[in-house]
């Protein structure tokens, strides 16, 4: 179908003649294999916490994040403040759920500016190969080439220090990743019957890579897509850590460790809570990722 939900008669007919069967059962056999994961589960029930603390911080947070208490600086896990308080008296559990939400939104749009502009590059190199391929990935070598944090962090430091800017410079970094991986499964496709198929009966380059090849390199996206968000998470926090991502009083886990750090030693929670977050949003990434990964081939026939 087009761009705008309607098919043309051209592309009906296309689409008639060279569409490959569809395995009815596709979705049904990644649940099966996913349910017989029991990392993919774990994964999945620990992402889903994630998902539902992110929507419903307003409801479950004790108290205001940015709201400062100074009879109550830098108190130590009690009834009143499970996780503590900070330096400015601000509750630390109501900072650290707030911040789930904070960095779940900025590791989804990493990963989707990386997906956003890795999958048609790859796309297209994939398909038309020639001097098309050589050009583009050279262009993807050449980022590849620097490392992606030390790239980061120069882009970060070029727009100016804040949490949209830090989405932005990583996710600058993070698109060679995916063109790379949508241009190799694009070359095993292309010469594929069904792409041959409809090849013959008259469908163009860019029909064919909108109604075929894309499709059929949606399962190796998503799994890697749930795997990077895990590392997205990671690397957004360090940029908070050194000053170049959110600034405070923004509850992210990354600004909310490098304003603790000088209290490590004496007010310990300080910065054990949000790096415990950390690690936790990391590891549920994770291993729900390795449980896609473990579930996908069995549900190519899906798209």
């Amino acid at each position: 179908m087009s761009f705008l939900g309607r098919a043309t008669g051209e592309e009906l007919a296309f689409e008639a003649a060279t569409t490959e069967p569809v395995a009815t059962r596709g979705w049904r056999a990644f649940f099966v294999e996913l349910a017989r994961s029991k990392v993919g589960l774990v994964g999945l029930v620990l992402v889903l916490f994630l998902v539902v603390v992110a929507i419903a911080a307003p409801l479950i947070a004790p108290s205001n994040p940015l709201t400062s208490h100074p009879a109550a600086l830098l108190e130590a896990p009690s009834r009143a403040h499970w996780f503590g308080t900070d330096d400015q008296g601000r509750d630390i559990l109501s900072r650290v759920i707030y911040g789930t939400r904070i960095s779940l939104t900025g590791a989804i749009g990493i990963v989707a500016i990386g997906i956003l502009v890795g999958t048609p590059i790859g796309l297209v190199a994939g398909y038309f190969g020639g001097w098309l391929d050589e050009i583009l990935m050279r262009i993807t070598d050449m980022f590849l080439a620097f490392p992606a944090l030390i790239l980061a962090m120069a882009v970060a430091a070029t727009l100016g220090p804040s949490l949209l800017n830090a989405v932005l410079a990583i996710g600058v970094t993070w698109w060679p990743w995916y063109a790379r991986l949508v241009r190799g499964q694009t070359l095993r496709l292309r010469h594929q019957p069904f792409v041959e198929a409809a090849r013959v009966s008259g469908g163009g380059g860019v029909f064919i890579i909108r109604r075929h090849i894309l499709r059929n390199v949606l399962s190796p996206i998503i799994v890697q897509a749930s795997l990077d968000i895990g590392y997205a998470i990671l690397t957004l926090a360090g940029l908070s850590f050194i000053g170049l991502g959110a600034q405070p009083p923004t509850p992210e886990w990354g600004s909310m460790i490098s304003v603790g750090r000088d209290y490590y030693l004496v007010q310990w929670w300080f910065v054990t809570f949000p790096g415990l977050a950390i690690v936790f949003a990391v590891l549920a990434f994770t291993l729900f990722g390795d449980g896609l990964q473990r579930a996908m081939p069995s549900a190519r026939g899906m798209a």
